[in-house]
Protein backbone atom coordinates (compact mmCIF):
# COMPACT_ATOMS: atom_id res chain seq x y z
CA UNK A 1 0.00 0.00 0.00
CA UNK A 2 1.40 3.51 -1.05
CA UNK A 3 2.02 6.43 1.93
CA UNK A 4 -0.83 8.34 -0.03
CA UNK A 5 -3.19 5.39 0.58
CA UNK A 6 -1.95 4.93 4.24
CA UNK A 7 -2.24 8.64 4.86
CA UNK A 8 -5.82 8.16 3.34
CA UNK A 9 -7.34 5.66 5.23
CA UNK A 10 -5.60 7.38 8.58
CA UNK A 11 -7.71 10.43 7.62
CA UNK A 12 -10.71 9.27 7.09
CA UNK A 13 -10.33 7.04 10.07
CA UNK A 14 -9.80 10.06 12.24
CA UNK A 15 -12.72 12.48 10.65
CA UNK A 16 -15.16 9.68 11.12
CA UNK A 17 -13.93 8.63 14.76
CA UNK A 18 -14.19 12.01 15.92
CA UNK A 19 -17.59 12.69 13.98
CA UNK A 20 -18.75 9.85 15.70
CA UNK A 21 -17.73 11.07 18.87
CA UNK A 22 -19.48 14.67 18.41
CA UNK A 23 -23.00 12.33 17.68
CA UNK A 24 -22.12 10.35 20.61
CA UNK A 25 -21.69 13.64 22.98
CA UNK A 26 -25.01 14.80 21.17
CA UNK A 27 -27.12 11.81 22.07
CA UNK A 28 -26.11 12.61 25.99
CA UNK A 29 -26.36 16.43 25.60
CA UNK A 30 -29.53 16.73 24.21
CA UNK A 31 -31.43 12.82 24.51
CA UNK A 32 -32.19 10.46 22.35
CA UNK A 33 -35.18 11.58 20.66
CA UNK A 34 -33.94 15.24 19.55
CA UNK A 35 -30.49 13.28 18.80
CA UNK A 36 -32.54 10.68 16.28
CA UNK A 37 -34.08 13.37 14.36
CA UNK A 38 -31.35 15.06 13.76
CA UNK A 39 -29.49 11.82 12.41
CA UNK A 40 -32.59 11.00 10.54
CA UNK A 41 -32.85 14.66 8.61
CA UNK A 42 -28.67 14.23 8.31
CA UNK A 43 -28.93 10.94 6.82
CA UNK A 44 -31.31 12.37 3.93
CA UNK A 45 -28.99 15.05 3.50
CA UNK A 46 -26.32 12.66 2.83
CA UNK A 47 -27.79 10.79 -0.25
CA UNK A 48 -28.91 14.55 -1.46
CA UNK A 49 -25.60 15.31 -0.98
CA UNK A 50 -24.46 11.63 -2.91
CA UNK A 51 -26.88 13.04 -5.98
CA UNK A 52 -24.71 16.89 -5.47
CA UNK A 53 -21.70 15.33 -5.27
CA UNK A 54 -21.69 13.20 -8.84
CA UNK A 55 -22.68 15.98 -10.83
CA UNK A 56 -20.16 18.68 -9.09
CA UNK A 57 -17.05 16.02 -8.32
CA UNK A 58 -18.06 13.86 -11.45
CA UNK A 59 -18.70 15.51 -14.23
CA UNK A 60 -18.44 19.24 -12.91
CA UNK A 61 -22.20 20.32 -13.28
CA UNK A 62 -22.93 23.65 -11.46
CA UNK A 63 -26.63 22.77 -10.15
CA UNK A 64 -28.04 25.16 -8.75
CA UNK A 65 -31.50 23.71 -8.68
CA UNK A 66 -31.15 21.48 -5.75
CA UNK A 67 -34.27 22.59 -4.41
CA UNK A 68 -36.74 22.06 -6.98
CA UNK A 69 -36.00 18.46 -7.73
CA UNK A 70 -36.21 18.08 -3.93
CA UNK A 71 -39.87 19.53 -3.99
CA UNK A 72 -40.32 17.61 -7.37
CA UNK A 73 -39.94 14.44 -5.57
CA UNK A 74 -41.45 15.07 -1.94
CA UNK A 75 -44.44 15.96 -4.02
CA UNK A 76 -44.84 13.07 -6.47
CA UNK A 77 -44.30 11.17 -2.92
CA UNK A 78 -46.81 12.42 -1.28
CA UNK A 79 -49.32 12.00 -3.93
CA UNK A 80 -48.09 8.57 -4.54
CA UNK A 81 -48.17 7.13 -0.68
CA UNK A 82 -51.08 9.62 0.71
CA UNK A 83 -54.69 8.14 1.17
CA UNK A 84 -57.18 8.98 -1.68
CA UNK A 85 -59.21 11.43 -1.27
CA UNK A 86 -63.20 9.87 -2.20
CA UNK A 87 -64.57 12.92 -3.09
CA UNK A 88 -62.12 13.06 -5.79
CA UNK A 89 -62.83 9.72 -7.33
CA UNK A 90 -66.49 9.81 -7.22
CA UNK A 91 -66.38 13.91 -9.40
CA UNK A 92 -65.39 14.26 -12.40
CA UNK A 93 -61.82 15.28 -11.75
CA UNK A 94 -60.56 11.21 -12.88
CA UNK A 95 -61.94 11.80 -16.31
CA UNK A 96 -60.42 15.42 -16.98
CA UNK A 97 -56.78 14.25 -15.18
CA UNK A 98 -56.93 11.21 -17.97
CA UNK A 99 -57.55 13.51 -20.63
CA UNK A 100 -54.95 15.94 -19.45
CA UNK A 101 -52.99 13.41 -19.46
CA UNK A 102 -53.72 12.03 -23.34
CA UNK A 103 -53.04 15.97 -24.29
CA UNK A 104 -49.91 16.05 -22.85
CA UNK A 105 -48.26 13.13 -24.65
CA UNK A 106 -49.82 13.79 -27.79
CA UNK A 107 -48.28 17.61 -26.73
CA UNK A 108 -44.91 15.71 -26.40
CA UNK A 109 -44.92 14.02 -29.55
CA UNK A 110 -45.41 16.48 -31.56
CA UNK A 111 -42.81 18.31 -30.16
CA UNK A 112 -40.44 15.20 -30.12
CA UNK A 113 -41.94 15.00 -34.20
CA UNK A 114 -40.78 18.49 -35.19
CA UNK A 115 -37.42 18.20 -33.19
CA UNK A 116 -36.56 15.49 -35.52
CA UNK A 117 -37.77 16.66 -38.39
CA UNK A 118 -34.54 16.92 -40.15
CA UNK A 119 -35.03 12.99 -40.72
CA UNK A 120 -37.40 13.59 -43.02
CA UNK A 121 -36.04 16.45 -45.33
CA UNK A 122 -37.16 19.44 -43.05
CA UNK A 123 -34.06 22.20 -43.68
CA UNK A 124 -33.27 24.07 -40.05
CA UNK A 125 -35.22 27.14 -40.55
CA UNK A 126 -38.59 25.08 -40.58
CA UNK A 127 -37.89 22.92 -38.38
CA UNK A 128 -36.91 25.98 -35.63
CA UNK A 129 -40.55 26.97 -36.99
CA UNK A 130 -41.81 23.80 -36.34
CA UNK A 131 -40.62 23.43 -32.68
CA UNK A 132 -42.08 27.25 -31.90
CA UNK A 133 -45.76 25.94 -33.74
CA UNK A 134 -45.83 22.95 -31.48
CA UNK A 135 -44.28 24.99 -27.92
CA UNK A 136 -47.21 27.59 -28.75
CA UNK A 137 -50.10 24.84 -29.62
CA UNK A 138 -49.42 22.61 -26.74
CA UNK A 139 -49.39 25.87 -24.25
CA UNK A 140 -52.34 26.53 -25.28
CA UNK A 141 -53.89 23.39 -25.14
CA UNK A 142 -52.83 22.11 -22.12
CA UNK A 143 -52.73 25.39 -20.50
CA UNK A 144 -56.72 25.79 -21.08
CA UNK A 145 -57.41 22.40 -19.90
CA UNK A 146 -55.80 22.77 -16.45
CA UNK A 147 -58.02 25.68 -16.01
CA UNK A 148 -60.74 23.97 -16.72
CA UNK A 149 -59.59 21.05 -14.76
CA UNK A 150 -58.46 22.90 -11.41
CA UNK A 151 -61.66 24.75 -11.10
CA UNK A 152 -63.63 21.70 -11.25
CA UNK A 153 -61.56 19.54 -9.04
CA UNK A 154 -60.94 22.29 -6.67
CA UNK A 155 -65.19 22.98 -6.34
CA UNK A 156 -65.93 19.55 -6.56
CA UNK A 157 -63.39 18.07 -4.48
CA UNK A 158 -61.04 20.54 -2.67
CA UNK A 159 -58.25 18.22 -4.04
CA UNK A 160 -56.67 15.27 -5.90
CA UNK A 161 -55.81 13.58 -2.83
CA UNK A 162 -53.30 10.67 -2.70
CA UNK A 163 -53.02 6.96 -4.50
CA UNK A 164 -52.67 5.40 -1.22
CA UNK A 165 -49.74 3.11 -2.23
CA UNK A 166 -46.79 2.16 -0.25
CA UNK A 167 -44.21 4.70 0.74
CA UNK A 168 -41.52 2.56 -0.57
CA UNK A 169 -43.20 3.16 -4.02
CA UNK A 170 -44.03 6.96 -3.36
CA UNK A 171 -39.90 6.96 -2.56
CA UNK A 172 -39.32 5.27 -5.93
CA UNK A 173 -41.62 7.29 -7.92
CA UNK A 174 -40.05 10.23 -6.61
CA UNK A 175 -36.60 9.44 -7.86
CA UNK A 176 -38.19 8.76 -11.43
CA UNK A 177 -40.13 12.07 -11.40
CA UNK A 178 -36.85 14.24 -10.81
CA UNK A 179 -35.26 11.83 -13.08
CA UNK A 180 -37.74 12.66 -15.96
CA UNK A 181 -37.88 16.36 -15.44
CA UNK A 182 -34.00 16.51 -15.34
CA UNK A 183 -34.11 14.67 -18.49
CA UNK A 184 -35.73 17.31 -19.81
CA UNK A 185 -33.91 20.19 -18.08
CA UNK A 186 -30.90 18.51 -19.56
CA UNK A 187 -31.69 18.54 -22.86
CA UNK A 188 -32.09 22.35 -22.90
CA UNK A 189 -29.47 23.30 -20.78
CA UNK A 190 -26.66 21.36 -20.71
CA UNK A 191 -24.96 22.53 -23.55
CA UNK A 192 -24.95 26.02 -21.71
CA UNK A 193 -21.43 26.83 -19.79
CA UNK A 194 -21.16 26.15 -16.02
CA UNK A 195 -22.70 29.92 -15.17
CA UNK A 196 -25.28 29.98 -17.63
CA UNK A 197 -26.26 26.30 -16.20
CA UNK A 198 -26.13 27.70 -12.85
CA UNK A 199 -28.97 29.82 -13.75
CA UNK A 200 -30.86 28.10 -16.00
CA UNK A 201 -31.24 25.27 -12.98
CA UNK A 202 -32.33 28.29 -10.14
CA UNK A 203 -35.00 29.60 -12.69
CA UNK A 204 -36.24 26.13 -13.46
CA UNK A 205 -36.48 25.47 -9.19
CA UNK A 206 -38.43 28.39 -8.66
CA UNK A 207 -41.02 27.38 -11.18
CA UNK A 208 -41.14 24.25 -9.95
CA UNK A 209 -41.65 25.30 -6.55
CA UNK A 210 -44.20 28.55 -7.35
CA UNK A 211 -46.43 25.62 -9.39
CA UNK A 212 -46.72 23.25 -6.50
CA UNK A 213 -47.46 26.31 -4.13
CA UNK A 214 -50.43 27.20 -6.54
CA UNK A 215 -51.19 24.09 -7.68
CA UNK A 216 -54.55 23.61 -5.00
CA UNK A 217 -55.55 21.08 -7.31
CA UNK A 218 -53.07 18.71 -6.79
CA UNK A 219 -51.22 19.72 -3.78
CA UNK A 220 -53.85 22.05 -1.28
CA UNK A 221 -51.21 24.55 -2.19
CA UNK A 222 -50.49 26.47 1.00
CA UNK A 223 -52.67 24.40 3.18
CA UNK A 224 -50.63 21.82 3.42
CA UNK A 225 -50.84 18.03 3.59
CA UNK A 226 -50.33 15.75 6.70
CA UNK A 227 -49.71 13.22 8.42
CA UNK A 228 -47.50 11.60 5.88
CA UNK A 229 -46.99 7.98 6.25
CA UNK A 230 -44.11 6.20 7.39
CA UNK A 231 -42.78 3.26 6.02
CA UNK A 232 -42.46 1.77 9.53
CA UNK A 233 -44.50 2.45 12.72
CA UNK A 234 -44.86 6.04 13.56
CA UNK A 235 -44.85 7.95 16.83
CA UNK A 236 -48.49 8.18 17.17
CA UNK A 237 -48.72 5.87 20.04
CA UNK A 238 -45.85 7.75 22.22
CA UNK A 239 -43.15 5.52 21.07
CA UNK A 240 -40.46 8.10 19.93
CA UNK A 241 -37.30 6.57 20.22
CA UNK A 242 -38.82 2.90 18.75
CA UNK A 243 -40.29 4.70 15.35
CA UNK A 244 -37.77 7.19 14.71
CA UNK A 245 -34.75 4.56 15.27
CA UNK A 246 -36.60 2.14 12.67
CA UNK A 247 -37.10 5.31 10.33
CA UNK A 248 -32.91 5.78 10.92
CA UNK A 249 -32.44 2.44 10.05
CA UNK A 250 -34.32 2.80 6.77
CA UNK A 251 -32.23 5.69 6.02
CA UNK A 252 -29.26 4.11 6.76
CA UNK A 253 -29.60 1.03 4.63
CA UNK A 254 -30.66 3.18 2.05
CA UNK A 255 -27.79 5.13 2.02
CA UNK A 256 -25.26 2.40 2.67
CA UNK A 257 -27.02 0.76 -0.93
CA UNK A 258 -26.69 3.80 -2.61
CA UNK A 259 -22.68 4.89 -1.61
CA UNK A 260 -21.94 1.13 -2.43
CA UNK A 261 -23.39 1.52 -6.04
CA UNK A 262 -21.92 4.99 -6.75
CA UNK A 263 -18.28 3.57 -5.29
CA UNK A 264 -18.31 0.69 -7.77
CA UNK A 265 -19.71 3.61 -10.65
CA UNK A 266 -17.07 5.72 -9.66
CA UNK A 267 -14.18 3.30 -10.43
CA UNK A 268 -15.84 1.61 -13.35
CA UNK A 269 -15.07 2.46 -16.75
CA UNK A 270 -18.03 5.08 -16.47
CA UNK A 271 -17.04 6.13 -13.65
CA UNK A 272 -13.73 7.04 -15.66
CA UNK A 273 -14.65 8.44 -18.06
CA UNK A 274 -17.20 10.71 -16.59
CA UNK A 275 -13.78 12.20 -14.88
CA UNK A 276 -11.86 12.10 -18.00
CA UNK A 277 -14.97 14.55 -19.64
CA UNK A 278 -14.82 16.89 -16.37
CA UNK A 279 -11.09 17.50 -16.49
CA UNK A 280 -10.93 17.81 -20.23
CA UNK A 281 -14.30 17.94 -22.23
CA UNK A 282 -12.73 18.57 -25.40
CA UNK A 283 -9.92 15.87 -25.25
CA UNK A 284 -12.78 12.91 -24.48
CA UNK A 285 -14.77 14.34 -27.49
CA UNK A 286 -11.39 13.81 -29.71
CA UNK A 287 -11.49 10.31 -28.42
CA UNK A 288 -14.72 9.42 -29.72
CA UNK A 289 -16.59 10.01 -26.48
CA UNK A 290 -20.99 11.61 -26.66
CA UNK A 291 -19.82 14.20 -23.70
CA UNK A 292 -23.43 15.57 -23.82
CA UNK A 293 -24.85 12.06 -23.21
CA UNK A 294 -22.55 11.30 -20.92
CA UNK A 295 -23.24 14.46 -18.65
CA UNK A 296 -27.23 14.05 -19.69
CA UNK A 297 -26.35 10.83 -17.95
CA UNK A 298 -24.59 11.96 -15.01
CA UNK A 299 -27.09 15.10 -14.07
CA UNK A 300 -30.32 13.53 -14.21
CA UNK A 301 -28.49 10.10 -12.07
CA UNK A 302 -27.85 12.80 -9.80
CA UNK A 303 -31.47 14.36 -9.69
CA UNK A 304 -33.12 11.21 -9.03
CA UNK A 305 -31.15 11.02 -6.00
CA UNK A 306 -32.35 14.34 -5.15
CA UNK A 307 -35.81 13.21 -5.37
CA UNK A 308 -35.33 10.26 -3.67
CA UNK A 309 -33.76 12.00 -0.51
CA UNK A 310 -36.45 14.53 -0.54
CA UNK A 311 -39.32 12.10 -0.36
CA UNK A 312 -37.60 10.59 2.52
CA UNK A 313 -37.09 13.60 4.46
CA UNK A 314 -40.33 15.04 4.11
CA UNK A 315 -42.25 11.55 4.92
CA UNK A 316 -39.96 12.15 8.09
CA UNK A 317 -41.19 15.21 8.92
CA UNK A 318 -45.11 14.20 8.38
CA UNK A 319 -45.90 17.30 6.22
CA UNK A 320 -45.86 18.34 2.70
CA UNK A 321 -45.41 22.14 2.51
CA UNK A 322 -44.68 23.79 -1.16
CA UNK A 323 -43.92 26.77 1.10
CA UNK A 324 -41.16 25.10 3.05
CA UNK A 325 -39.09 24.57 0.40
CA UNK A 326 -36.67 27.51 0.47
CA UNK A 327 -32.88 27.60 -1.29
CA UNK A 328 -31.15 28.19 1.62
CA UNK A 329 -31.78 25.25 3.24
CA UNK A 330 -32.22 23.07 0.23
CA UNK A 331 -29.66 24.43 -2.10
CA UNK A 332 -27.28 26.50 -0.45
CA UNK A 333 -26.70 23.93 2.48
CA UNK A 334 -26.18 21.05 0.11
CA UNK A 335 -23.61 22.91 -1.68
CA UNK A 336 -21.84 23.48 1.85
CA UNK A 337 -21.94 20.05 2.71
CA UNK A 338 -20.02 18.95 -0.49
CA UNK A 339 -17.49 22.00 -0.51
CA UNK A 340 -16.79 20.73 2.65
CA UNK A 341 -16.70 16.88 2.59
CA UNK A 342 -15.05 17.37 -0.49
CA UNK A 343 -16.76 16.95 -4.41
CA UNK A 344 -15.49 13.63 -6.12
CA UNK A 345 -15.90 11.76 -2.70
CA UNK A 346 -18.78 9.86 -2.14
CA UNK A 347 -17.35 9.50 1.90
CA UNK A 348 -16.81 13.42 2.02
CA UNK A 349 -20.19 14.22 1.06
CA UNK A 350 -22.16 11.71 3.55
CA UNK A 351 -19.32 13.52 6.42
CA UNK A 352 -19.92 16.82 5.13
CA UNK A 353 -23.71 16.42 5.38
CA UNK A 354 -23.63 15.15 8.87
CA UNK A 355 -21.02 17.60 9.78
CA UNK A 356 -22.41 20.57 8.53
CA UNK A 357 -26.48 19.66 9.03
CA UNK A 358 -25.36 19.15 13.05
CA UNK A 359 -23.29 22.67 13.24
CA UNK A 360 -26.44 23.76 11.18
CA UNK A 361 -29.53 22.19 14.06
CA UNK A 362 -26.82 22.94 16.82
CA UNK A 363 -26.06 26.69 16.23
CA UNK A 364 -29.22 27.77 17.92
CA UNK A 365 -29.24 26.25 20.79
CA UNK A 366 -25.52 26.74 21.78
CA UNK A 367 -25.83 30.47 20.69
CA UNK A 368 -29.18 30.75 23.47
CA UNK A 369 -27.00 29.46 25.98
CA UNK A 370 -23.95 31.78 24.95
CA UNK A 371 -26.11 34.55 25.22
CA UNK A 372 -27.98 33.80 27.95
CA UNK A 373 -24.43 33.37 29.44
CA UNK A 374 -23.39 36.76 28.44
CA UNK A 375 -26.59 38.47 29.69
CA UNK A 376 -26.35 37.35 32.79
CA UNK A 377 -22.69 37.73 33.80
CA UNK A 378 -23.38 40.98 31.35
CA UNK A 379 -25.67 42.36 33.79
CA UNK A 380 -24.17 40.96 37.07
CA UNK A 381 -20.89 42.47 36.50
CA UNK A 382 -21.21 45.95 34.37
CA UNK A 383 -25.19 46.14 34.81
CA UNK A 384 -25.91 46.21 31.16
CA UNK A 385 -29.28 45.27 30.09
CA UNK A 386 -29.40 42.35 27.37
CA UNK A 387 -31.70 43.28 24.68
CA UNK A 388 -35.34 41.72 24.29
CA UNK A 389 -34.77 40.38 21.71
CA UNK A 390 -31.62 38.46 22.25
CA UNK A 391 -33.23 35.27 22.01
CA UNK A 392 -34.66 35.93 18.90
CA UNK A 393 -31.15 36.35 17.28
CA UNK A 394 -29.75 33.21 18.00
CA UNK A 395 -31.50 31.48 14.79
CA UNK A 396 -29.52 34.22 12.71
CA UNK A 397 -26.45 32.50 13.98
CA UNK A 398 -26.91 29.64 12.33
CA UNK A 399 -26.28 31.17 9.33
CA UNK A 400 -23.31 33.47 10.20
CA UNK A 401 -22.02 29.64 11.64
CA UNK A 402 -22.43 28.31 8.07
CA UNK A 403 -21.40 31.19 6.57
CA UNK A 404 -18.21 31.32 8.97
CA UNK A 405 -17.61 27.11 8.32
CA UNK A 406 -17.50 27.42 5.09
CA UNK A 407 -15.13 30.18 4.95
CA UNK A 408 -12.83 28.17 6.97
CA UNK A 409 -12.68 25.67 4.93
CA UNK A 410 -12.16 27.26 1.57
CA UNK A 411 -9.01 29.02 2.87
CA UNK A 412 -7.70 26.21 4.39
CA UNK A 413 -9.56 23.26 2.40
CA UNK A 414 -10.20 24.40 -0.78
CA UNK A 415 -10.69 20.62 -1.71
CA UNK A 416 -12.41 19.75 1.28
CA UNK A 417 -11.73 17.59 4.63
CA UNK A 418 -11.77 14.56 2.40
CA UNK A 419 -10.95 15.28 -1.43
CA UNK A 420 -11.05 13.27 -3.95
CA UNK A 421 -7.72 11.18 -4.12
CA UNK A 422 -6.55 12.24 -7.65
CA UNK A 423 -4.74 8.63 -9.52
CA UNK A 424 -1.28 8.56 -10.05
CA UNK A 425 0.22 6.90 -12.90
Amino acid sequence: MSEQNQYSIMRDVVLFTGLAMLVAFIFLSQGTVYSLRMMVEAGCYAIIALGLTIQWGYAGLFNVGVMGFIAAGAASSMLISFPQNPEFWNSAGPALVGIFIVKLIACGVALWAASKSPRWGVGPILRALLIVVAIAISYVVLSEHMDEMSKEIEQASGWIGGLGLPVIVGWLVAGVVAGVIAWFVGKICLGLRSDYLAIATLGIAQIIKHFLKNADWLTRGTLTVSPLPWPVQTPADGEFIMARASYLTVVAIAMVIIYLLLQRAYHAPWGRMMRAIRDNETAAASMGKDVNRRRLEIFVLGCVLMGFGGAILIHFASIYDPSGFIDLNHTFLVWVMVILGGSGNNRGAIFGAVFVYIVWVMSEPLALWLFSLIGTYGQAWTGWEPPSDLASRALQMRVFVIGLTITLVLRFAPQGVLPEQQARH
